[in-house]
């Protein structure tokens, strides 16, 4: 069927503070607490008919721009700068067009934008990532569709041949690429391991709360099952072997694939060869070395697509994440010996999919399976964000998906109860009432995704998705 075209009406934004009850530290920064934003969008279809969806993603502060000198208030009003400029561009456009062809048009336009403004393209990225996911929530709604029912039909509409956008892509099959795909039922939660996290009783954390969840990697360990890790490093070197080496010991005997997370924390490859050495020559850590499957930014933003690090690769599949800013990240980045990206709900589902493409193309041209699309994690928080997260890494096919924030928050206790118990309705399997509240349901280290699948919109289930809308914040 032709993609539907469409005018964009109204869209707006609502926060409401996210509180964590463990302190998640990432590279230099810890987090404690941050907004999340919401927004809802109505649109107009040709025949005057009107739909509207929705869509909700944290702010997590010193990722998007990690800037010292910048405060968290800071990091916010970038984001919200890049989400007003989306919105007053997609309010613009003065003809109906598909819901792909309202990102294409509009793309270089904002990254120019924000370039002028001294902000990074990844902030650049974070208003049409919300917008975009409302715009197809609203679609799906509109046509009665899931969101993998909706995708593998193209209902979206996407044309990477006549955007400009991904000419690497020229004569590549993207239809039969989207109708290939099939919703995964299920998706391991790989579980993240912070800087700060208590690893087992012998270093309990503080100020750790008494809410009946896990606060020690143990304890998550015996409580959800868990088969798959995250590992995050700080980028020295001794403090790293040190640290793994006591995760090494929890998780033998249940670990079945591990991620290191570098967050951008090596200078350059010369130094992260140095860890990756004294790493692979430590015996403690032998056994997580055979299940380590790639590593994910160990070189800073600024240098990490400045050398070639092929040699590295060959070692360890390297991976980029905070690199990938642009559409095109992932073609450069292949080009030095990089052969993962990830996919991360905040960048756009847009770029997911092309990169997913991509990974397609170059392992069929290439008769092997190097390139992969890995799905991680910003604090993702239950309610439509990882609903919408999940729906786009079960359609993708991903086994594995990055999941923290059931971990650094406690579930949906925040929220109201009517909010809650309407998303335990909604969404039977993917939630479950325990310890006060309702929460991400994680059994045998699994996430049950059927619910999502079938789901009528972009993983919402129903227009407004079960929020209290009127229990947050309208602020622009």
């Amino acid at each position: 069927m032709d993609a539907p075209r469409f005018h964009v009406e109204e869209i707006r934004f609502a926060e409401r503070d996210v509180a964590l009850r463990l302190p998640f530290r990432f590279g230099a920064a810890t987090v404690t607490a941050c907004p999340q934003v919401y927004v809802r969008a109505r649109i107009r279809f040709e025949n005057g008919r009107t739909a509207e969806g929705c869509a909700a993603e944290m702010m997590v502060p010193k990722w998007f721009d990690k800037n010292p000198a910048l405060t968290n208030e800071q990091n916010f009003e970038q984001l919200r700068f890049a989400l007003r400029d989306a919105r007053e561009a997609y309010l613009a456009e003065d003809e109906a067009q598909t819901a792909w062809t309202h990102f294409a048009s509009n793309y270089a336009a904002l990254q120019a934008r924000a370039k002028a403004k001294g902000l990074q393209a990844l902030v650049a990225s974070y208003g049409p990532a919300l917008i975009d996911r409302a715009l197809m929530d609203a679609l799906c709604l509109h046509t009665g569709q899931s969101f993998a029912a909706a995708m593998s039909a193209n209902l979206c509409g996407i044309d990477v041949a006549g955007s400009g956008l991904a000419d690497d892509l020229a004569g590549f099959g993207m239809s039969g690429f989207l109708a290939g795909r099939s919703p995964r039922k299920s998706i391991a939660a790989r579980h993240t391991v912070g800087l700060a996290d208590a690893i087992d009783d012998s270093d309990p954390l503080p100020d750790a709360p008494a809410d009946g969840l896990p606060t020690t990697l143990a304890a998550a360990v015996q409580r959800y099952g868990l088969t798959h890790f995250k590992l995050k490093l700080c980028g020295h070197t001794a403090q790293d072997i040190a640290r793994l080496e006591r995760i090494a010991r929890v998780i033998d005997g249940h670990a079945q694939l591990v991620t290191l997370d570098g967050n951008e924390q090596y200078a350059d490859a010369g130094d992260f060869a140095v860890f990756l050495d004294r790493m692979l020559s430590t015996p403690v850590l032998w056994k997580l070395a055979q299940r380590m499957a790639f590593v994910e930014q160990p070189i800073r933003r600024d240098a990490a697509l400045q050398r070639d690090v092929a040699a590295l690769g060959k070692r360890i599949p390297l991976l980029i994440d905070e690199s990938d800013a642009t559409l095109d990240a992932f073609v450069r980045a292949r080009a030095l010996g990089y052969t993962g990206v990830s996919s991360k709900s905040c960048k756009g589902f847009y770029k997911s999919v092309v990169n997913a493409a991509r990974c397609a193309h170059w392992n069929a041209s290439e008769k092997a399976d190097r390139y992969f699309l890995s799905g991680e994690d910003l604090t993702m928080q239950a309610g439509i964000g990882v609903q919408q997260d999940l729906a786009l890494v079960g359609w993708l096919g991903l086994s594995h998906v990055e999941r923290n924030g059931h971990h650094y928050v406690n579930g949906l206790a925040a929220v109201p109860e009517a909010e809650q118990q309407a998303l335990l309705k909604l969404h039977p399997g993917l939630y479950e009432p325990s310890d006060g509240a309702v929460r991400l349901a994680i059994r045998g280290g699994q996430l049950a995704l059927s619910p999502l699948a079938t789901a009528p919109g972009f993983a919402t289930g129903k227009p407004g998705a079960g929020i209290s809308w009127d229990a947050m914040r309208s602020v622009y």
